[in-house]
């Protein structure tokens, strides 16, 4: 197995977030995407304003990397028109995939029918263009058994309206990594949370993101059925890894 194709190598801060500079954030970008090269992870993911330079960089060496961003990142409170728009923005610069802020606030005060037409109109627009939708639920805003319902809910929408095929460009992802947590919680996957989307999600594809920082934590995830992992430790898990050598 090599980890490094289970891999969304992560960087979504904006310069304010980070609090650096505009070309001091850019070089964050062009560091991860040299790094990217060289682990060959499946993919990068960025803010949508360095995909173009970001596939300038691939093209050039002819990399196989994917480029995916975030859409209506990080509370996921947008309508769904603005979601749609911002996404079609995403694919006019060619990325791979979009990750999509499920409005999961909408969802917990009970707004289903909200839920259900974003995952159709979002999974409708990304599989007309051959893209690959995941849509981030953000466990740590989650009871248990909130996730049990979103992820079923997600899963009956794409199965009951798309063929079965596109159930692999499909995911049911974890986390944003920028939720505040109180008490010192997680804000991102966890074993538990991880395992109830899978159990919950399949045949969807499931992609565990936000605090997956080390080798065995990667393992054990992809253990529990996990297809993808985000993470912005992409090379300390590469380079961690137990005497496997050439599991990159």
């Amino acid at each position: 197995m090599k980890v490094n194709q289970f891999l969304d190598a992560t960087y979504l801060k904006t310069a304010s977030q980070a609090n650096i500079s505009e070309a001091e954030n850019e070089q964050k970008v062009i560091d991860l995407v040299k790094e990217s090269i060289v682990f060959d992870y499946k993919l990068i993911m960025i803010r949508a304003n360095y995909v173009k330079m970001v596939k300038g960089m691939l093209s050039k060496v002819n990399s196989p990397v994917l480029i995916g961003t975030v859409i209506d990142f990080h509370e996921g409170a947008s309508s769904i028109k603005n979601k749609i728009e911002e996404a079609k923005k995403a694919i006019e610069l060619n990325v791979d995939e979009l990750d999509f802020v499920v409005n999961y606030n909408a969802f917990k005060a009970g707004n289903i029918s909200l839920i259900k037409e974003e995952v159709l109109e979002c999974t409708k627009l990304c599989l007309a263009n051959n893209k690959v939708v995941k849509f981030i639920i953000e466990v740590a805003a989650l009871s248990n058994e909130e996730i049990i319902v979103i992820s079923q809910l997600i899963k009956e929408v794409v199965l009951n309206n798309f063929d079965d095929q596109a159930a692999q460009k499909v995911f049911v992802k974890s986390s944003t990594g920028f939720f505040k947590t109180s008490d010192n919680k997680p804000n991102g996957a966890t074993f538990e949370t991880i395992k109830l989307i899978s159990e919950n999600a399949k045949p969807l594809q499931i992609k565990a993101a936000g605090g997956v920082r080390d080798y065995g934590t990667a393992l054990k995830m992809i253990s529990l059925g996990v297809d993808r992992i985000g993470t912005s430790s992409a090379k300390e898990i590469c380079l961690k890894q137990e005497n496997n050598k050439n599991d990159y």
